[in-house]
């Protein structure tokens, strides 16, 4: 007789959770990657990693390059197929792994590629961090509503954000309270705009002043895509576009709901007469 095993004994686990690539080396931060944005996994499931996105979709860096290689996609899938199959069974090896005392004081960032895409996997990566204090975690994110209800109230000391733009929820950023990252077409942009780069060091997202400014990646389709604006004009004149859109179509919704009855074709008064009966089809 066969005995079913425990999800957490059947689920496939990559040897390690926690990479490097080239650029976090050198500053010494360590990454956790899911597969950025929509797609299917091998066993034919669906996901969207990055509910919030928005135009930053259609210029992501981790759609393009290295992030599509074979090898490097089957370990952000395995990774995410970890997560969603046994969420308990990835955050106790995520414990342990960072348990070793190369991560003590050292820097994790919180998805390279990928988003907080529910609320018991942000809840996961909160209860990791206060389990392991001596560690420094942070995050870009566009879950900014996730993140008012569930992080912002209490949030581990050893976690700090910044809040991307280029997503959904844009419009519940204030830049004025909010630590915020844009992504501007190039260096000058930023100088420009009065906003300080993080080029040097992405630690300076959350390390350095408020109002981050990224400089966009030099791949030629984004760039087109990107036309010269920031993120968060971009999404702008989407949100505008889409709003107008949806005023016409309520404006001819409503026109139509406020038709009258004279205003329907006369209808003939019935006729007694046999030959003026409707006939049967």
């Amino acid at each position: 007789m066969s005995t079913s095993l425990p999800i957490s004994a059947t689920v496939r686990r990559p040897a390690r959770l926690l990479t490097q690539n080239s650029e976090m080396r050198q500053i010494g931060v360590w990454n956790w990657s899911l597969p950025a944005w929509a797609g299917r996994l091998p066993d034919g499931r669906t996901y969207n990693t990055c509910p919030s996105a928005g135009i930053c979709a259609q210029a992501c860096y981790a759609r393009h390059g290295t992030y599509t290689w074979p090898v490097v996609r089957a370990k952000h899938q395995a990774n995410l197929a970890y997560v969603l199959d046994d969420l308990a069974g990835w955050q106790a090896a995520m414990v342990a792994e960072l348990g070793a005392a190369k991560f003590r004081g050292a820097w994790i960032r919180i998805h390279d590629s990928g988003d907080f895409f529910s609320d018991s996997y942000l809840q996961a990566w909160l209860d990791i961090c206060r389990a392991r204090s001596d560690t420094n975690f942070y995050a870009y994110t566009k879950e900014v509503s996730r993140f008012r209800t569930l992080v912002e109230p209490d949030p581990p000391p050893n976690f700090l954000w910044v809040y991307s733009y280029g997503g959904t929820q844009d419009a519940a950023l204030n830049p004025a309270v909010d630590r915020v990252a844009d992504v501007f077409p190039d260096e000058s942009a930023i100088t420009e705009a009065g906003w300080a780069s993080q080029e040097a060091s992405d630690l300076l997202a959350v390390l350095g002043p408020r109002l981050v400014g990224v400089p966009a990646n030099r791949i030629p389709t984004y760039l087109k895509r990107l036309a010269g604006r920031r993120f968060s004009e971009w999404q702008a004149e989407v949100d505008a576009d889409r709003a107008a859109r949806r005023g016409r179509r309520h404006l001819r919704l409503v026109v139509d709901n406020t038709r009258s009855d004279h205003s329907q074709p006369p209808t003939a008064e019935p006729s007694s007469m046999p030959g003026d009966q409707p006939r049967a089809a």
